[in-house]
């Protein structure tokens, strides 16, 4: 069981580069979701709200924002809406893609705080057994802000160019680390950003040999520590044969527990009275990094952020998935679906939900290529 109350972390989190505002606390009268949501009534959603959601399934939104399989809305703890395409519903495990990054963080930040893992710790790969290759100076936190500095392409089409296509389905899918980690370096680590789903694959191997060295199993304390106390039960995980749990990419849930996860973020860390992550894990997590641009989004540490919603951070996943956590309107919205070369119109689309909470919280979102 995590520890309780407030308890500090044994590892030190960095405090915030800049000033974020305070993440709201469960209230008192609302039960957590560990086995089921408690609902709000139905007069106490805002005016435009059920209008929005329901547009979104609808046949004339399939040019603008692809398929959509779920919306699920938490306000003030509650389920204040969810709605789903034919042939699914809330039982239903979903792709996670990239999401998967974002509850890597998570893992991490359970590591931390068990003292397992240090932020500074440096990621000793089998590949690099020569103390002086330089990309023995990658950290673990260098890989939480996507800045191994390793040559990488993430380019989702182009087989050619892409070192991400080959990862996961050509040459390097069997050992995902292996294959990052023999990347050469192209800038110095912790100097430039870039994303990189083989970085994720390179720090969950890393944090499954310092479980091994413990006598655990990755899956087994990511279950039992992270998912299952918060009320996840049967996540769908993928191991590559090297048995590196394939944390760019394979962490399917439903959208509920997509909706458990952004709370447990958006309540910083605290579940029913236990912290499961660390005492300023969250703040570390939601911190942009200054330099950090792709196209228009920033990025902290597995998680996304957004100028336009300075406040928010948000899990995002190809082809349209996102948890996005909004702390100023105490608000989590879930939106899964397949929708390919679409991630600007669904941002405007999640936007324009969470303005029905808050008015006047977002503005126009920038074009992006979807992750």
């Amino acid at each position: 069981m995590p520890p309780s109350d407030d308890a500090p972390s044994s590892s030190p989190v960095p405090p915030p580069a800049r000033p974020l505002g305070a993440l709201p606390t469960q209230p008192s009268d609302v039960p957590w979701p560990t086995t089921s949501w408690a609902h709000a009534p139905a007069d106490d959603r805002p005016e435009g709200l059920a209008e929005l959601v329901e547009g979104a399934f609808a046949p004339e939104a399939v040019e603008r924002l692809g398929t959509t399989s779920a919306v699920l809305v938490v306000h003030r703890g509650r389920l204040v809406i969810e709605r789903y395409a034919d042939g699914t519903d809330a039982t239903t495990p979903m792709r996670s893609w990239s999401i998967a990054k974002s509850v890597l963080n998570g893992l991490t930040g359970v590591l931390v705080r068990d003292g397992l893992v240090r932020l500074d710790d440096p990621i000793l790969a089998p590949e690099w057994p020569d103390p002086d290759d330089p990309r023995r100076a990658i950290t673990v936190d260098d890989a939480l802000h996507m800045r191994t500095g390793l040559a990488w392409n993430e380019d989702y089409v182009d087989e050619a160019r892409s070192t991400v296509i080959p990862m996961l389905y050509g040459a390097g899918r069997s050992d995902t680390a292996g294959w990052t980690a023999r990347q050469p370096l192209a800038h110095p680590p912790g100097s430039t950003f870039c994303y990189a789903s083989g970085t994720s694959n390179l720090l969950s191997a890393h944090l499954g040999r310092v479980l091994a060295d413990t006598g655990r199993d990755i899956g087994e304390v990511l279950r039992q520590e992270l998912l299952e106390p918060i009320g996840i039960h049967g996540a769908r995980l993928k191991f590559d044969e090297a048995g590196t749990w394939i944390a760019s990419t394979y962490c399917g849930m439903t959208a509920r527990d997509d909706a458990r996860l952004g709370l447990l973020y958006l309540r910083d860390g605290m579940w029913d009275g236990h912290r499961v992550l660390p005492a300023g894990w969250v703040d570390a997590t939601r911190d942009p990094q200054p330099d950090a641009d792709d196209d228009g989004w920033g990025y902290g540490r597995h998680w996304w952020t957004h100028p336009e919603l300075p406040e928010a951070f948000f899990a995002s996943g190809f082809l349209g998935q996102r948890i996005l956590v909004v702390p100023p309107a105490d608000l989590v919205v879930v939106r899964l679906g397949e929708s390919v070369d679409r991630a600007d119109p669904i941002t405007a689309h999640l936007f324009d939900l969470v303005r029905t909470f808050a008015p006047g919280t977002a503005g126009a979102p920038p074009g992006h290529a979807d992750r």
